[in-house]
C-alpha cells in the first residue's frame, strides 16, 4: 500500500505504530519505514510485562497480532519476545516480526532523527514512570519524546517529575472540563479529529496549547485540520 502525501507547507505529520499501512504495526520493520520517510515523529505504545520490562504493542493482549492469546501485563519479557508476530497479511513467517523493547524503539527514533510520541497504555505507577524515564534518557532522547496518554494520573505524575516535558493528553470527545484540566497541569491535546471545529483549535492556541489529531486518512480532511492549524496529524498512511 503507499502512503499518499500530504502538500508542502504541511503541519508535523506522526506515524501511527510507525508506517504501519507499509509495515506491521509497532515493529522494527514498521519503525525503519517510518524513519525512513517524512514523517516528523513516531508513534508507539508501551506496556510493563509481569517482570517489569518495558514492550511495545498497542493492545492488552497479543491475540491480533500474533494470534496467540497472551496479557502483557501477566506474561513475562521471555514468553513474549519469544512470539512471532503476523506480517500485514495475517499469516507468521517472518522471523524479524518480534515485540520490540521500549529501548529498541527508542534507539530507531534516535537512528533516524524521528520524535518519539510515545503513548502510556493504561496506568503506570510512578516508579514504572521512572524506568521508563531512565531508559529514554540513557539513550540520550528524552528532549526529543513526546509522552501521550489517554490516562490523566499518569500525565499528572510525568508533569511533576519532568516540569518542561512535552505532554499530551489522550482523548476522543472535547467535555466542558478539558480546557482548564490542560491549563492545570500544563498539558497539550491529542484528540480524535471528529471532536475538534475551527473555533476550538483557535480557543486552544489562544491559549498556548499546542494540537495534536488522531487518526487521519483522508487527505481533504488532513488539509482541512491544517487549514485550522493543527499542530501535529497522526496517521497510518498519510506522510
Amino acid at each position: 500500500m503507499d502512503t499518499q502525501h500530504l502538500e508542502s507547507p504541511k503541519p508535523k505529520m506522526i506515524a501511527h505504530r510507525g508506517a504501519s499501512a507499509l509495515e506491521m504495526e509497532n515493529t522494527a520493520s514498521a519503525f525503519v519505514a517510518a524513519g525512513n520517510r517524512s514523517y516528523f515523529g513516531i508513534e508507539s505504545d508501551v506496556h510493563r510485562t509481569a517482570d517489569g520490562k518495558f514492550v511495545i504493542i498497542h493492545d492488552d493482549n497479543t491475540q491480533r497480532v500474533a494470534l496467540d492469546h497472551l496479557c502483557i501485563e501477566e506474561s513475562t519479557f521471555d514468553t513474549l519476545r519469544a512470539i512471532q508476530l503476523c506480517d500485514k497479511d495475517g499469516k507468521r513467517g517472518r522471523k524479524d516480526l518480534i515485540i520490540p523493547t521500549l529501548q529498541e524503539y527508542i534507539q530507531i527514533c534516535k537512528k533516524y532523527n524521528k520524535v518519539s510520541i510515545l503513548e502510556l497504555k493504561n496506568h503506570f505507577e510512578p516508579n514504572d514512570l521512572d524506568a521508563i524515564i531512565k531508559i529514554i534518557t540513557e539513550e540520550g532522547w528524552l528532549d526529543n519524546t513526546i509522552f501521550i496518554s489517554f490516562d490523566l494520573p499518569n500525565l499528572v505524575c510525568m508533569r511533576e517529575k519532568l516540569p518542561q516535558q512535552k505532554l499530551q493528553f489522550l482523548i476522543v470527545d472535547y467535555p466542558d472540563w478539558l480546557m482548564d484540566t490542560l491549563l492545570k497541569y500544563q498539558l497539550d491535546l491529542d484528540i480524535h479529529y471528529r471532536s475538534l471545529t475551527e473555533e476550538r483549535v483557535q480557543q486552544l492556541h489562544q491559549a498556548g496549547i499546542e494540537i495534536g489529531v488522531w487518526t487521519v486518512e483522508d487527505l481533504d480532511d488532513a488539509r482541512r485540520l491544517f487549514q485550522w492549524g493543527v499542530d501535529y496529524i497522526t496517521s497510518n498512511s498519510i506522510e
